[in-house]
């Protein structure tokens, strides 16, 4: 399992850098006193048009719009610094960055699937051995 978190840790770390590189602001856009946000989905949402459009009237409501959409898991966002005056008035997280299932939720459906599969598969192997052992 290490292992593995240590590739996920390094695959993150991967994905900042690139965000990072991906996202320059100029010293138009920091004068002109915009916030901006990276939304992320763990499960690809943004392939979809219709529901890529769903989370965008969401940020909507938060004063959010796109900037520019990075790939099928990562949207840029930004809006006028002063709408944070309005944050309580909406009915979402207006500083989420995330969507859908989070990561650790994604991997604990992906592990629970697993274990889950195993669980059928041991318990039909124990099955046939049984009644073939009745015979």
């Amino acid at each position: 399992m290490s292992a593995a978190a240590a590739a996920a840790a390094a695959a993150r770390r991967r994905r900042e850098e690139e965000e990072e590189y991906m996202t320059p602001y100029t010293p138009r856009d920091l004068a002109e006193n915009w916030e901006f946000k990276i939304l992320r989905s763990s499960t690809g949402a943004f392939k979809d048009p219709a529901v890529m459009q769903h989370y965008l009237a969401e940020e909507a409501q938060a004063g959010w719009a796109l900037v520019e959409k990075f790939d099928n898991s990562r949207i840029r966002l930004k809006r006028p610094a002063g709408t944070r005056q309005q944050d309580t008035q909406g009915t979402i997280d207006p500083y989420r960055t995330t969507v859908g299932l989070s990561d650790v939720g994604l991997g604990l459906l992906i592990a629970g699937s697993i274990i889950g599969g195993l669980a059928v598969l041991f318990t039909a192997i124990i099955i046939i051995v049984k009644a073939s052992q009745g015979r």
